[in-house]
């Protein structure tokens, strides 16, 4: 099976991308699949979520798309099984002027990734590439759409849910059209539903009427075990598998594996 590279995306802050990079991984790797996570938000949230020292980021995500250092140098393990990561440290945020001037500089990502085949985790081949973005459409996220097969968006059930969407959307088209052209939403994912909340199930509505199919089934709740765990340097699964964030995120792996293999079948 060929490597797929998911690129996990959105503008806004505080929606859960790395909350969903850490556990889908975790999912993932449950169910027998191989993941490298790819940090290319300078913050390295998802590093620090996976327990990574800073001490223990020799090579980072900034190395990689430099090009001082090739892929399989710059990937550390995890204290889970079959998960690994391209860590990142601030030295991101100074990429953009190191490489603005050079015409590859959407493609870093996707160059790297072309030795994907060189990391072996636990004795076979990387099934699945996660890339957590910043929050932002800047030149990083540029190179994750660039790079990846398709887009997964994490989108909090609130107010402003939908606001940017079209942004995001429009931006997908663009790296579509001029630079990626295998480029697809491979789904949207709610998170943070609270079903106490009125509001919560009304932007879930919204948002199932606006986007149809491409939003997934599974919905991540609000859940206290979930946004512990990152304190601990651990994927919720690992922290409390029983949790209901936990089981969510099981079987949203479940659902991206049924596209993937309808995706294939096509």
């Amino acid at each position: 099976m060929e490597t797929r590279v998911l690129t996990l995306a959105n503008q806004k802050g505080g929606v859960g991308k790395t909350t969903t990079a850490i556990n889908l991984a975790t999912a993932l790797a449950a169910v027998g699949e191989r993941v490298l996570i790819v940090d290319i938000d300078p913050q390295g949230n998802a590093s620090t979520g996976l327990g990574i020292e800073r001490e223990a980021r020799k090579y980072s995500t900034f190395e990689l798309l430099t090009g001082e250092r090739r892929l399989s140098e710059c990937v550390v393990e995890t204290g889970v099984p079959q998960v690994a990561i391209v860590p990142s440290t601030q030295d991101l945020l100074g990429l953009e002027p190191a490489i603005s001037a050079d015409a590859d500089r959407a493609f870093r990502l996707r160059s790297a990734l072309e030795h994907v085949g060189e990391v072996v985790l636990e004795g076979g081949p990387v099934s699945y590439v996660l890339v957590d973005c910043p929050p932002s459409l800047n030149l990083l996220t540029i190179n994750a759409l660039c790079a990846a097969d398709a887009v997964l968006v994490p989108m909090q059930c609130e107010f402003f849910a939908l606001e940017g969407l079209s942004q995001l959307l429009g931006t997908i088209e663009q790296i579509r059209t001029s630079l990626n052209p295998r480029l697809y939403i491979q789904g949207v994912v709610m998170t943070m539903f609270d079903g106490r909340n009125n509001l919560a199930q009304q932007v879930l509505n919204d948002v199932r009427a606006h986007m149809g199919d491409l939003v997934y089934d599974t919905v991540i709740p609000r859940n206290v075990r979930l946004s512990e765990a990152p304190s601990y340097g651990k994927p919720a699964l690992l922290y409390d598998l029983k949790c209901a964030g936990s089981q969510a995120y099981l079987r949203l792996a479940s659902e991206v594996i049924r596209r993937e293999q309808r995706l294939r079948a096509a």
